[in-house]
């Protein structure tokens, strides 16, 4: 059977009741790397860093909720039935829709209540989302909970570890490596969006091009993962990308041509 067999405990260590699993580590390795680009930014954008130290709690703490409870909504039938379990996020189940979400706001927020320019902020924000995501997804690779469906690709995914993630019909079965896929678009994206950075002249454009680029990666990408049907049987991060990209390609749309009027002008 061909694949890269992924035979890695999910969990590091056990101290009786207390589990450290790699996808602890690697949400805590995204945090700080994020946390190191994001101060690069800033400062070249002229930004005081003691901004992004001040903002970082917000956004982690909204990103964190956004993340759990868009997870919880799209499994909802196994949380009704195991309520305590939704608390238990260390064992994975963070919707990346909900951390931006919850980050989003968090950034709205911070940014009125400072008086910030909302846009600015945004664009600094973009390349440590992306690093962040791309650094996240190696948990998601251990842990076994971003399933792709089965493949006879030679690069498909065989979980044979008990403890990992993956439902119980597909143990040694090679699946398609979703958590990888979206590795490599982000990254791609990331390249795109450090070129245009240096092109566009209006705040916030940059952001508006990272959310449809992203939405566009994470639609086509999902049919290859196995999750629950939502809508016209699109999955929850189907719909949600289709939404995202709608409102950000229009919001984008007009801030490029009220730039471009302003240069005209």
């Amino acid at each position: 059977m061909n694949g890269i067999v992924i035979s890695i405990d999910p969990v590091i260590f056990r101290l009786g009741s207390l589990e450290i699993r790699w996808y602890t580590v690697a949400i805590i390795a995204a945090i700080v790397v994020a946390l190191l680009v994001a101060v690069r930014e800033f400062k070249g954008k002229g930004i005081p860093t003691e901004n992004i130290y001040s903002l970082l709690p917000w956004v982690l703490a909204s990103g964190m909720v956004g993340a759990r409870l868009f997870h919880v909504v799209d499994r909802w039938e196994y949380y009704a039935a195991n309520p305590l379990q939704i608390i238990q996020f260390q064992h994975g189940g963070l919707a990346i829709w909900g951390a931006v979400i919850g980050g989003g706001l968090a950034t709205i927020f911070y940014s009125r209540v400072k008086h910030m320019p909302l846009g600015q902020f945004l664009d600094a924000l973009v390349p440590a989302l992306l690093t962040a995501q791309i650094v996240g997804r190696i948990g998601c690779i251990i842990n076994g909970d971003a399933y792709g469906g089965v493949t006879n690709l030679p690069w498909g995914f065989i979980y044979i570890h008990p403890d990992a993630l993956i439902p119980e019909g597909l143990y040694g079965v090679p699946t398609h490596p979703y958590p990888a896929y979206e590795m490599i678009w982000n990254g791609a994206v990331l390249l795109v969006l450090l070129k245009l950075r240096h092109i566009f002249n209006k705040d916030g454009l940059l952001f508006l091009s990272y959310l449809p680029l992203y939405s566009l990666g994470r639609f086509l990408l999902t049919f290859v993962r196995q999750e629950n049907m939502v809508f016209w049987d699109l999955q929850q991060a189907q719909v949600l990308a289709v939404a995202t990209f709608v409102i950000s390609v229009a919001w984008f749309i007009y801030l490029f041509k009220k730039s471009t009027r302003h240069i005209t002008a």
